[in-house]
């Protein structure tokens, strides 16, 4: 097959592109705007791939989106691209509107045009996969409360508000106009690649350079935490096998409060990276509590047995295994994220890790 991906220069999109081209004869053509996330260094090793074409485009740019259908002839689109960091949201909403918002209506709508010109053949074995998020759903609180696929929609932030309309857009483009979609809704992620704005990225970072952990309120916000490289083996589980009109959720089976989260990082460097900055005697002693932020939701948790039942995807990455995998490889590829936090980016700019 020949898959366009949205957004495959992002922490997700590139691992799922990365997962196509070194694990599939599949091919990819990798469609991104290169915004501040988008990161060409995390694909390094499949850009040279004969089955890998980047083409550098804004998914609001319906001509241009139109050229690259029409020069590549996907048989499936992925659409991961979105604007998804929860702070920046609150701070400007306008970015998460346009991208995720309007983007996904003119992809819907290039996509459209194109399927509806394909041979019968072709059109019957089109798939138009989109990607979301669990915060769709809203805020589980202290319940024992599961997300399911029929979960009433109560989105509390800009962010996902702006991904919820996504789902309603590509729902309605499937009922109305019978374009053949997926739509998967998964819990948080993390891994290598991750962008250093999200709490585990940031945490391993700055706890390496000495400088405070920062933590939201009492950091007892529970996330499913789900590691990349599972979570684009899923999505490419579902794109091929999945049942058309048919949403499913991702998880990692894994809850845990954010501040566990942190400690288990500040465990795993006290054993892997013993030699700390000077005047630090252990790395948790840098947790920084700090004022919450607005509408913060206190618990996401994703039931998948749908995933597991019907299509036999279950995550090979407990947490444990998952997070001391991610921050050896942040110990192992300083190159990497030196280079994305030089020039313009800096972590006091990017704010308080939290996704």
């Amino acid at each position: 097959m020949k898959i366009l991906v949205t957004g495959g220069a992002g922490f997700i999109g590139s691992a799922v592109v990365r997962h196509i081209i070194n694990k599939t004869n599949d091919s990819v053509i990798n469609v991104d705007k290169l915004t501040y996330a988008g990161n060409l260094e995390s694909l390094k090793n499949v850009t040279n791939n004969d089955r890998y074409v980047f083409e550098q485009l804004d998914i609001c740019d319906h001509l241009l989106l139109k050229k690259a259908f029409t020069t590549h002839k996907p048989d499936v689109v992925m659409h991961l691209a979105a604007e998804s960091h929860v702070d920046r949201s609150i701070d400007g909403p306008t970015a998460f509107i346009e991208t995720n918002i309007v983007g996904t209506y003119t992809l819907l709508e290039v996509a459209r045009e194109y399927w509806n010109n394909l041979s019968d053949e072709k059109k019957a074995t089109f798939r138009f996969h989109h990607i979301s998020t669990d915060e769709v759903y809203g805020d589980l609180g202290d319940s024992k409360a599961l997300f399911l696929e029929t979960t009433s929609y109560s989105p509390s932030s800009p962010y996902s508000a702006s991904k919820a309309s996504s789902d309603h857009l590509v729902r309605a483009w499937h009922r109305t106009f019978g374009l053949p979609v997926l739509i998967t809704n998964c819990s948080n992620n993390y891994g290598p690649y991750h962008f250093p704005e999200k709490l585990i990225p940031l945490t391993i970072l700055n706890a390496l350079e000495g400088k405070a952990l920062p933590v939201y309120g009492d950091g007892k916000q529970i996330r499913d935490w789900l590691y990349v490289e599972d979570h684009a083996a899923a999505l490419y589980k579902v794109v091929t096998t999945g049942i058309v009109g048919e949403t499913y959720n991702i998880g990692g089976h894994n809850e845990k409060t954010n501040i566990e989260v942190v400690k288990t990082i500040c465990t795993l460097l006290e054993e892997l990276a013993p030699n700390k900055p000077d005047g630090i005697s252990q790395y948790q002693d840098l947790i920084t509590y700090v004022q919450d932020r607005p509408g913060h939701d206190l618990r996401y948790a994703i039931d998948a047995m749908k995933i597991e039942q019907e299509l036999g995807w279950t995550p090979a990455e407990t947490f444990e295994s998952g997070i001391r995998k991610t921050v050896q490889w942040y110990l192992n590829n300083q190159e990497w994220w030196s280079r994305v936090l030089d020039g313009s980016y800096s972590r006091e700019r990017l704010g308080v890790g939290a996704n």
